[in-house]
């Protein structure tokens, strides 16, 4: 699904990103860990195509395609999908008009008719029910004055009407309480399927005892030092990232 070969990363002389190597198979959920400045939110811009980082090495395949080649609309279209770490607030913009407006542009992008209006509220009726989200949220414009855990959920419910085969989760669980938590994982797991892939990056465990990962991976100083399985994390809470800085080095 997702392969990643390679790939050098700079942003003014700084190289960020030093030599990535990674593969997530079809139906897999894989997690990346490391500490603050490692390198993992750079990774998650650059895979959607964010400006201001100049790739200057390496090839990034999404089903055998560089999209590396591709305009972040391409990409959104390919079927790649980023939940931000920190989603940006669009006043004037109502949730509803956007979420209707994306699916709707992702369905002409694949030669598909739009989505009539009685078919767009049942799928946000659906999608929404099991991430608790009430009609008075849809409403209002997208992410201002929303809380961490709305602001998580309205990413999550994005995620299930577009139906993306290559989702990336920066973070999900920054800002979350436990319930929260709870609720945006039950919503992710939900998505898990034999034809959708899932790069999830965290600093917690905890978030992986709930969106538990097929393979973790440690980050440090811009590339994977190790992989392994669920393990991995486990041993990350008690230990720490030092002995994997070292490797690094």
């Amino acid at each position: 699904m997702l392969e990643i070969r390679d790939l050098t990363v700079r942003i003014e002389e700084r190289e960020i990103l030093k030599g990535v190597n990674l593969i997530v198979p079809k139906g897999e959920v894989h997690a990346i860990m490391g500490r603050n400045g490692s390198g993992k939110s750079t990774l998650s811009y650059v895979l959607a195509g964010k400006e201001d980082y100049e790739v200057t090495g390496g090839e990034v395949l999404l089903d055998g395609v560089n999209i590396l080649e591709m305009e972040p609309s391409e990409r959104a279209t390919a079927g790649l999908f980023l939940a931000f770490q920190y989603p940006i607030e669009i006043p004037g913009v109502a949730t509803m008009t956007f979420l209707k407006a994306a699916l709707n542009a992702k369905r002409k992008a694949n030669g598909e008719a739009e989505m009539s209006t009685p078919d767009f509220m049942k799928a946000v009726k659906e999608a929404g029910k099991a991430l608790h989200i009430d009609s008075d949220m849809l409403k209002r414009a997208l992410n201002v004055g929303f809380s961490g855990g709305e602001k998580k959920r309205a990413e999550i419910l994005q995620m299930a009407l577009l139906k993306p085969k290559m989702c990336i989760l920066d973070e999900t669980d920054s800002g979350l309480d436990i319930d929260a938590l709870k609720v945006v994982s039950e919503g992710v797991n939900a998505l898990r399927s034999p034809d959708r892939s899932m790069l999830v990056i965290t600093h917690y465990q905890r978030l992986l005892n709930h969106i538990v990962p097929d393979v973790v991976h440690v980050f440090s100083d811009g590339r994977v030092v190790e992989s392994g399985g669920k393990e991995l994390a486990l041993e990350l809470e008690a230990k720490g990232y030092a002995g994997f800085d070292e490797a690094a080095a």
